[in-house]
C-alpha cells in the first residue's frame, strides 16, 4: 500500500510539475504558421513513441518546456541554479514554437526529472533524437559525454550519475556554426533566402529516457531477402551476453507466421513462409517481437516491424532500369525539403508529418526524394505504413553559400555512415544519394565504396544533378523547367533527380515573395504545364530509358514558391485529381516517340549561323539570305554544359541559327502530336517556316520534349522544304543550342 501511495504521488508531482511549466511557455508568431501549431501542447509535446523500430514498454519523455539561456564561448562553465530562460523542447530556438524564435550560436538547457520507482534495478539510458551541431551532456552536475552531428539519434547511460530517489538534473550545451564550419547542415543558413532557409540550433528531437536489463539489445539489423522467403536479422546485445538466447516471433497483426531462436550478435535467417511483398500499391508490415532470454526467464524484449521487399538494378531492353520485387517500376515523387514555417526542422505534431505523406500519396506519387536532411524516426515510419519509396539524401556541407570553411570530410564520412546505420531498417529507403548538385563533393568513389560495402541491400546515387564520376548505380541529373534524361551509359539507372520547379503564389499563405524558375498566373496554367512534365516524363520513360523523376517540391519553403502545397499546409495548389492522374500515366503509361528531324545528340546535323545581331529583323522569315552566315555542326555550346554534344563552339551571348530540311511521304500525320525536341541552354525562341513554335526560358541539362505551337505546327510542310530557325541567349553558366522535331504516339511505331 505505501509503495502505490509513493508511486501516486510521484505522479501526482509530475502533473503539477509539468503543468506549471507549460505555464511558463507562449510560442511566438512566425510569419506563417500551420494548422497544426495549434495542437501544440506545452505538457504533452509529441508524445508518441519516438522509435518505432525498436518499442520497448516502458520510457518517460522528456519533452516539454525546459529552462534555457545563450551561451557565451567555448570555456563556458556549467552554469549553477535556474537558467534566466524557457524554451519548449524540442523545437529549435530559431522556430515559433520553441517559444525563443531566436539564433544564438551557442546554447544552454536545463531540466529535472524523476525516475519511476519501479525501474529500480535497472539501468537507465537517456536518448537524444538529435541535437544541431555539438552537444556536451550534464546529469546532476557531472559530465557524461558530448556527440557531434545534427542529424543523428545518441544514448547515454546515466545509471552511475543518478542519484536516490529524488529530482535528478539534466543540462545540455550546444554549439552550432552553422555557415561558419564545415559540418553537414542541408538547407541551413545564417542568411535565409533563395534556396537557403532558416537555420536550426540546439535540441530538434525527442529526448527520452527509457530502463533496461544490464544485458540488453543495443540495435538491430533487418534485410529482407524476398527471393529465398528470408528475413536476414542480427540482434546486437550491450553487456554480458554469455548464455543468452534471442527469442524471435514474426507476425501478420496478431497472427503468429513464424517462431524462431538462435544466438545474439549473429546473423539469423529466418524463413517468412507466404511471404507477403511491401510496395507503394500494398506497403505490408510485419510485426517482429524479439526478446532476450537466459536460463528459461526473459530479460529483455522490444517490438519491431519489417517488409519484405527487394531493390536492384536490372537489363531492360538496352537500359539499366529500377527494379522493385524483380519488376521494374517507375518512380516519381517530389522533392520534400522536411521545413516547417513554426517548427523550422521539427514538425508540429505527429499528424502533421503524417498529413505531408499522406498528401503525397494522394496526388499519386510513389516516391520521395528526401533533401538533404535526415528526418525523426517516425517520418519514416509514415512512409512505411504509407507506402512510399524514399530517396535518403545525405545532407550536404557548403550549401551554396560563399566564404565558408573548407568542408570537414571526417566528420561528413562519419555522419553519413551513422545516417545508414540509423535508418538503414526502413523498408521505404530504397536509395542512398552522397551529394547533391556538387555541393561540397569530395571523395566520390572512395564513399560510394563505402556505403555500398555497408548496405548492399540498397542502391547509391553518386550524387544528384552534381559531379559524375562513373560510380553507384544511378546517373542522375537535374533539368528546371521541364525533366531531360541522361544519354544512356548501359551500366547506371538513369534519373532526372529534379524538374519542375513551377511556382504560383497564393495570397496570404506565402512567406515571402521572391523570383523562382517559373511562375504561373493561375491554377489551370499550373496544372496545364504540370501535365506537360508528366507527359514527358511518360515519353523519356518509353523512349530513353528513365527510370525515375523527382519534382521540385512537396511545399513552398520561406521564399521559396515551388510547392505543391503552401508553407503553411492550408492549400494544395493543385486539382488533386488532374494531377493523380497525369501521376499516373507518367508511372504506367506509354508513349512512344519517332523522329521527323533528328537532332545532333547522336548524328550532327549542318546548320547556317551567326554570332552577330542580324541585320534584318526578318531573319527567322523563309526567304532571308543568310548566304553570309557561317556553317557549323550542331550542338553548338561550351565545354562542360550539362547534357550538351558539342560539335561548334559557342562562348558568346548570343547565336542565331537556320537550317532547311525537307520531308517526304508524312502527311498521315496528326499534327497535334508534332513536338520539339530541344536542349537549350539559356533562353530560345524557334521558328517553323517563319511562324513562331516555341519561347522558351531557363535551361535543360538534357534534351526534352516540348510543346509546339498550333500555329507552327498547321505552317510545318509535311511533303517538301521547311526552315527551321532558332535564336537562343546565354546568360550565365553553360550554354547549348540543339534541335529537332517529333511526334508522339500511343502505338509503338513499326
Amino acid at each position: 500500500m505505501y509503495k502505490m501511495k509513493n508511486l501516486l504521488s510521484i505522479a501526482i508531482l509530475a502533473l503539477i510539475t509539468q503543468s506549471i511549466q507549460a505555464q511558463n511557455w507562449t510560442p511566438k508568431k512566425a510569419t506563417l504558421m500551420t494548422g497544426f501549431s495549434k495542437d501544440v501542447k506545452a505538457d504533452n509535446v509529441l508524445p508518441e513513441y519516438p522509435r518505432p523500430q525498436m518499442v520497448r514498454k516502458d520510457w518517460l519523455n522528456l519533452n516539454g518546456v525546459w529552462q534555457f539561456q545563450p551561451g557565451v564561448n567555448a570555456d563556458d562553465a556549467l552554469p549553477q541554479g535556474k537558467l534566466a530562460r524557457t524554451i519548449l523542447v524540442p523545437f529549435p530556438v530559431e522556430s515559433a514554437l520553441s517559444g525563443v524564435m531566436e539564433h544564438h550560436e551557442r546554447l544552454w538547457y536545463k531540466r529535472s526529472f524523476r525516475i519511476p520507482t519501479t525501474w529500480k534495478g535497472k539501468d537507465v539510458l537517456l536518448h537524444f533524437g538529435a541535437v544541431d551541431f555539438q552537444s556536451e551532456i550534464f546529469i546532476n552536475g557531472k559530465r557524461i559525454g558530448s556527440h557531434k552531428g545534427g542529424y543523428d539519434p545518441f544514448s547515454f547511460n546515466i545509471t552511475q550519475y543518478l542519484k536516490g530517489a529524488g529530482a535528478q538534473t539534466i543540462s545540455v550545451k550546444v554549439y552550432d556554426p552553422t555557415d561558419n564550419g564545415g559540418n553537414p547542415r542541408g538547407k541551413q543558413s545564417l542568411h535565409p533566402g533563395g534556396i537557403m532557409y532558416t537555420s536550426t540550433t540546439g535540441i530538434w528531437q525527442t529526448v527520452w529516457l527509457e530502463p533496461v536489463a544490464k544485458t540488453n539489445i543495443e540495435n538491430i539489423r533487418m534485410v529482407p531477402d524476398i527471393d529465398k522467403s528470408l528475413l536476414n536479422l542480427t540482434v546486437n546485445t550491450e553487456g554480458n551476453s554469455d548464455g543468452i538466447v534471442v527469442n524471435v516471433k514474426v507476425k501478420e497483426g496478431n497472427k503468429l507466421v513464424k517462431s524462431f531462436t538462435g544466438d545474439a550478435n549473429t546473423e539469423l535467417s529466418i524463413p517468412v513462409p507466404n511471404e507477403k511483398l511491401w510496395s507503394p500499391n500494398s506497403p505490408f508490415l510485419y510485426n517482429i517481437e524479439i526478446s532476450l532470454n537466459k536460463n528459461g526467464r526473459q530479460i529483455d524484449q522490444i517490438k519491431s516491424y519489417f517488409g519484405m521487399r527487394k531493390i536492384a538494378l536490372a537489363d531492360d531492353h538496352g537500359y539499366k532500369k529500377l527494379y522493385l520485387n524483380n519488376k521494374f517500376l517507375f518512380e516519381l515523387g517530389p522533392l520534400d525539403q522536411g521545413f516547417w514555417p513554426d517548427g523550422i526542422y521539427t514538425a508540429p505534431t505527429d499528424d502533421a508529418i503524417k498529413y505531408d505523406l499522406s498528401t503525397i500519396k494522394k496526388l499519386g506519387f510513389n516516391m520521395v526524394r528526401k533533401h538533404i536532411k535526415v528526418e525523426p524516426y517516425r517520418w519514416y515510419y509514415w512512409a512505411d505504413k504509407l507506402g512510399l519509396l524514399i530517396w535518403q539524401d545525405m545532407p550536404s556541407a557548403n550549401s551554396y553559400t560563399a566564404h565558408t570553411p573548407p568542408v570537414n570530410k571526417a566528420e561528413f564520412k562519419s555522419e553519413l555512415q551513422r545516417m545508414v546505420e540509423t535508418h538503414w531498417n526502413s523498408p521505404s529507403i530504397i536509395m542512398w544519394v552522397i551529394f547533391n548538385e556538387s555541393q561540397g563533393q569530395h571523395d566520390t568513389p572512395e564513399l560510394v565504396k563505402m556505403v555500398k560495402k555497408m548496405d548492399p541491400s540498397r542502391l547509391v546515387n553518386q550524387a544528384s544533378g552534381g559531379s559524375h564520376f562513373g560510380v553507384g548505380d544511378v546517373f542522375d541529373i537535374h533539368s528546371y523547367p521541364p525533366p531531360a534524361a541522361p544519354a544512356n551509359n548501359h551500366f547506371q539507372a538513369l534519373a532526372c533527380g529534379e524538374y519542375g520547379g513551377i511556382g504560383y503564389v497564393v495570397p496570404d499563405h506565402t512567406w515571402k515573395k521572391a523570383p523562382t524558375y517559373i511562375m504561373m498566373k493561375d491554377v489551370k496554367d499550373y496544372t496545364n504545364l504540370y501535365r506537360e512534365f508528366a507527359r514527358d516524363l511518360e515519353i523519356f520513360k518509353t523512349n530513353n530509358g528513365l527510370s525515375a523523376a523527382v519534382y521540385t517540391e512537396t511545399t513552398d519553403v520561406e521564399s521559396e514558391l515551388n510547392g505543391l502545397m503552401t508553407y503553411d499546409r492550408a492549400i494544395i495548389k493543385v486539382p488533386v485529381d488532374k494531377i493523380r492522374d497525369a501521376n499516373y500515366n507518367a508511372i504506367h503509361g506509354m508513349l512512344y516517340l519517332s523522329t521527323i528531324l533528328a537532332t545532333s545528340k547522336e548524328n550532327p546535323r549542318q546548320w547556317k549561323y551567326t554570332l552577330e545581331q542580324p541585320n534584318s529583323n526578318n531573319w527567322y522569315l523563309p526567304n532571308f539570305d543568310a548566304a553570309n552566315w557561317k556553317d557549323g555542326q550542331a550542338g553548338f555550346g561550351s565545354e562542360g554544359t550539362p547534357g550538351a554534344v558539342i560539335k561548334t563552339n559557342w562562348t558568346t551571348h548570343d547565336i542565331w541559327l537556320r537550317q532547311s530540311f525537307s520531308l517526304k511521304n508524312i502527311s498521315k500525320v496528326n499534327r497535334k502530336n508534332l513536338m520539339l525536341n530541344i536542349h537549350h541552354d539559356d533562353a530560345c525562341t524557334v521558328y517553323i517556316n517563319g511562324v513562331k513554335a516555341a519561347e522558351l526560358n531557363g535551361a535543360t541539362s538534357g534534351y526534352t520534349i516540348t510543346n509546339m505551337s498550333e500555329a507552327a505546327q498547321n505552317a510545318l510542310h509535311l511533303n517538301g522544304e521547311n526552315i527551321m530557325a532558332i535564336h537562343c541567349h546565354q546568360d550565365g553558366g553553360g550554354q547549348y543550342i540543339d534541335a529537332g522535331i517529333s511526334i508522339i504516339s500511343n502505338s509503338k511505331p513499326e
